[in-house]
Parts: C-alpha cells; structure tokens; sequence
C-alpha cells in the first residue's frame, strides 16, 4: 500500500510539472470528481478555493459539467466552447477535456476572446456599411421606377426627384470615400509619418478653407498660438484631414453667431517621446455632448443624434479615422463635453 501511495505521489507529482509548463489554464479532475490539479493559470481562472473541490462547485457551466461526467464515464475526447467571467468582463474559451490514465479528466482552456469580438465586429461592421447603403440605394431606385413611370412626363416631379437622387448618390459617395481612407488609415497605422510639417501654417490653411462654410452658416473661425511655426514629424495630408473633420464638425454643430476656436499649445511629453508634445484644441459653443457618449464618439458609425448627422452629410466614420491617424502619429484625442456648453476635440502630438 506504501509502494502505491509512493507511485501515485510521483504521478501527481509529474503531471503538476507538466500542467505548469503549459502556458494555458489546465487542470485535473480526479476519479473522486474533485480538481486534483490545477495549474497557476488555472488558480487565477477559477481561484485558489477550486483545488480540493468537487469539480461542479467551481465549473457551473452545465455544457462543461457535462462534457467532463462524459470523459468519466468512459467517454471520447469532447471540445466545446464557453463564457466564463473570472472578472467584470466575460471571456470566451475554446475547451477541451480529455481522459487521462487511471481514471479522471484533463481539462485544457484555450482564450479566444479575441477572436470572438474580431469575429463580431467584423460582422456589425457589415451590417452597418449594409445598413448605410441600402437607404440610398433604395430611394435611387424608387426615384428612377417612379420616373420610368407615372412621372415620366412630369417636368416639376423630374426636377424634383433628380435633386434628392443627387444628393443620396452624394451620401453613398461620401460613406464609399470614408470606407476607403479608414482603411488605408489602418492600413499605414503601424508605420509612423516620416516628413516634416509646420504645424501652424497647415492649421491656417484648414481655416481659410473652411471658412466661406463657416460663414454661410453664421459661424466665426478663431485660430490663436500658431504666430509661429511649430515643426513635427507627420503626414501632411492626413493631419489636415483630421483637423478639416474636427472644425468641419465643430462648424456644423455649434451654433450661430457663436465662435469656433482653434488653440495650438505645450502638452508635457507622451510616454515614449521626451520631446515634450504640442496640442491643437478645436472649441465650438454648441449644445454640448451628453457625458454616456463621450467614450463611444470614435466607434464606427456612432452617432449621438442620427438623424441630424445624416442631414448634415455625416457618414459616422469621420471621428473613427480621426482616431486612427492620430493613433499613427502616436499622438492622443480627448474629448470633453458638458450638455449646453460646447465641446472640445483636443489633439495631442508629440514633437519628438
């Protein structure tokens, strides 16, 4: 009985050895239906309370429970796949549970969280571009039915028609046009800019464009610290796509008879770049930004009032490329809001 408590002693012995070396949670369910083993990621998984413990006290999800009663009782190998929620966030685990020899089971947990919310964004991002199109697409091909029909000879309804079907083709236009340069931003997001850029002689140059806009809608354009020229490394036309975005947008939602302010200042240094960071700090006065959707303003195809971004020809995806250049010239976007006092999109850059 010694020589087998011995031999058993050095089984366990091995196969912990080996489950710590295995960089993925792993553990064992003995014979007696308790977790004999458990590896140090499996500890942090199901916590240090799980060794000893009947095996359904610590894994309550029944596909898992299941799976192991199976491999006990003689079944195969079995595979499945599970939420588990060791933190405030769910994670999603490819498992599998196999027999061992002597009786019991060896779990192995295999994280594929990420591929499960790659998977799902890739799935609503289609659904959105899905969605974005099909209005358009459907009031064109109303339009050009109704005018090979009833309205074939009506010059009033023609001209009329033609007008909105112009602008729906403007609409997709410009939602085709922004898909592309998102994904040419991701693209280059990892390689960062190589050229020079003066800083302020770009930001002057956004608002001279913008400003016949600005003034059709009532709007003044204010640009204050940029006397003098502030060189950094950058991609000149990508910054001034961001820049055109965030005063464009700060144009369309403020309010007229009211300024819009472009700031260039001194920011401390971002972590991996010791030479110090300069910052341009576009301010509208309009209604303000509710604080629930602050986080959520660079996701594709957010919008925190659809209907009036679609009147003003927003596709959703102007702030979500924003994001993406600024993430390319290691920089940082803040956004800060407060409902009937304006907003402010804040661009930090590094000079180093």
């Amino acid at each position: 009985m010694q020589d087998m408590d011995g031999e058993t002693a050095r089984i366990v012995a091995e196969r912990e050895a080996f489950m710590q070396a295995v960089p993925l949670p792993m553990l064992h369910v003995g014979p007696d239906m308790r977790i004999g083993v458990a590896n140090a990621r499996a500890v942090v998984l199901l916590g240090p309370q799980a060794v000893g413990r009947h095996f359904g006290l610590s894994l309550r999800q029944p596909a898992l429970v299941a799976a192991i009663e199976e491999v006990m009782h003689g079944g195969e190998k079995q595979h499945l796949r599970c939420n588990l929620s060791p933190s405030a966030h769910e994670v999603v685990y490819d498992i599998t549970v196999g027999p061992t020899p002597g009786g019991g089971a060896l779990c192995s947990f295999f994280d594929v969280t990420e591929q499960e919310l790659i998977g799902q964004l890739r799935r609503d991002f289609v659904a959105n571009v899905s969605h974005e199109l099909r209005t358009p697409l459907t009031a064109l091909l109303g339009f050009i039915e109704t005018l090979q029909g009833p309205a074939k000879n009506d010059a009033n309804a023609r001209e009329r028609f033609l007008g909105i079907m112009s602008r729906e083709a403007e609409r997709m236009t410009r939602l085709v046009r922004d898909l592309l340069s998102l994904s040419r931003v991701e693209s280059q997001e990892r390689m960062r800019p190589e050229g020079v850029v003066d800083l302020s002689g770009l930001l002057a140059s956004v608002l001279t464009t913008l400003r016949p806009m600005a003034e059709q809608a009532g709007v003044t354009l204010e640009l204050t610290g940029g006397s003098a020229p502030v060189k950094l490394r950058a991609d000149a036309d990508q910054l001034t796509q961001v820049f055109h975005n965030l005063v464009e947008n700060a144009v369309k939602y403020g309010t007229p008879g009211k300024l819009v302010t472009v700031s260039i200042g001194r920011e401390a240094a971002l972590p991996g770049s010791p030479g110090g960071a300069v910052s341009v700090a576009v301010r509208d006065r309009g209604e303000g930004i509710e604080a629930q959707h602050l986080p959520r303003l660079t996701e594709r195809f957010y919008r925190v009032d659809t209907h009036r971004s679609r009147e003003k020809g927003g596709t959703g995806l102007g702030l979500a490329i924003v994001k993406h250049i600024v993430n390319r010239h290691r920089g940082r976007l803040r956004i800060e809001s407060e409902k009937g006092q304006g907003s402010t999109f804040t661009v930090v850059l590094p000079l180093g």
